[in-house]
């Protein structure tokens, strides 16, 4: 049974940002949730919680951190100490948090660009100032059937970073848009660098559970010895689970550094985070792996239909498949579409897309596709990119 609905069903039940920013005749494919139904523990932990009113403030447990300390012991080998891992309300939260543990205002924080746009909201929420070093992109044209990424961290570009004063990283691993899972070895080499000049890695890892069957996860804390000192890592069950609503995420550290950081933060920041958050998470990581399973492996076959179609959909498209997650990053520059494609298609294909220059300069001629969807609402999305395609070739 697949555990994606029809979008027309989402349409109808659903009051989200996906199914209410746009008329219900624009396919929403912009942000990153998906079109799918709960997984049954999750469901069934959040029902037990309403029936019973156990919707208060969040306890003071360690159900959660136990939780994702055996989930990632088993899914990725990396021995999780539960006493080193908080929550809070969201990634974007724990990312605004840890940074104003460890920088001082003005403070360089380093980014990669094209990265998830709110990275540069971040920075300046904690008082830092953003210092751009864009990831390496690949050269040649892209094979959509290569799964090897080609994208790399520029290790020079960190280097000189660090030596103009940057002391604090701002990792996305898996890396949105790009679905790039950043290998062992470059993560190590971060991690390295990072020593050298007592710098910091915040790590957001929220697509993590997302990887595909032919890339393998590294946590930026477990990637070499020297990384365990060097910061903290930040995930969430929201987005391989489709929780964001609920509210709930995960610091992890890996040294008393961290700890010191954790104990340093308002009690508040703890506080904020959402009781119903926290029991998904927990049903989520300690019984969601069928279906997690099962949501991967329509994913997978989402990620090979663009494969496979995309190229004929709209000729001289860019596009590799990812090795993470349910987003497809898409070169449309060799299209009349301008800048920013994602702005034109919503009038000429009713598809709403993720605009590419919100994800920084080297996004311009760029869109960001979610394919979390059905089979069937992936398929009129591709036809509807066609025929706006041929639209504008017969001018």
């Amino acid at each position: 049974m697949s555990v994606m609905v029809s979008l027309f069903d989402a349409h109808r039940t659903r009051t989200s940002e996906k199914y209410t920013t746009y008329p219900p005749e624009v396919l929403p494919m912009f942000v990153a949730e998906m079109d799918s139904m709960l997984a049954e523990p999750v469901r069934d932990a959040l029902v037990a919680a309403v029936t019973n009113g156990d919707t208060g403030y969040v306890g003071h447990g360690r159900a959660l951190p136990e939780a994702f300390a055996d989930f990632a012991e088993s899914r990725w080998s990396w021995h999780v100490d539960p006493d080193l891992v908080r929550t809070t309300t969201d990634v974007s939260v724990a990312a605004v948090e840890i940074l104003r543990r460890v920088i001082e205002p003005g403070d360089q924080v380093v980014i990669m660009p094209p990265v998830y746009p709110p990275f540069w909201e971040y920075v300046a929420e904690a008082g830092g100032s953003v210092t751009e070093v864009p990831l390496l992109a690949p050269s040649g044209e892209p094979d959509p059937f290569d799964t090897t990424a080609g994208w790399r961290m520029d290790l020079e570009g960190l280097a000189r970073a660090f030596a103009d004063g940057a002391r604090t990283v701002l990792l996305c691993n898996p890396h949105n848009p790009l679905g790039l899972v950043h290998a062992r070895d470059e993560l190590a080499a971060l991690a390295r660098l990072a020593a050298e000049w007592d710098a910091v890695v915040v790590s957001d890892e929220i697509h993590a559970p997302l990887v595909h069957a032919d890339a393998t996860f590294t946590p930026f804390l477990d990637s070499c010895p020297e990384a365990a000192g060097l910061g903290v890592a930040l995930t969430s069950a929201s987005k391989a689970w489709n929780l964001a609503g609920t509210k709930c995420a995960l610091m992890i550290g890996a040294s008393d550094r961290a700890r010191q950081w954790f104990d340093g933060m308002p009690r508040e920041v703890v506080e904020r985070t959402g009781i119903l958050g926290y029991t998904a998470s927990v049903a989520a990581f300690s019984e969601g792996g069928p279906w997690l399973a099962s949501l991967l492996t329509e994913l997978a076959a989402n990620r090979r239909t663009l494969a496979e179609r995309l190229g004929d959909v709209l000729p001289g498209v860019g596009y590799r498949q990812p090795q993470a997650s349910y987003l497809a990053w898409l070169d449309l520059r060799a299209l009349p579409w301008g800048d920013d494609p994602a702005t034109l298609l919503v009038d000429e294909a009713k598809v709403a897309l993720g605009s590419g220059p919100d994800f920084g300069r080297q996004g311009v001629g760029f869109a960001r596709l979610n394919f979390g969807c059905s089979a069937e609402t992936l398929d009129e999305g591709l036809s509807r990119l066609r025929t706006a395609y041929e639209r504008c070739a017969d001018g």
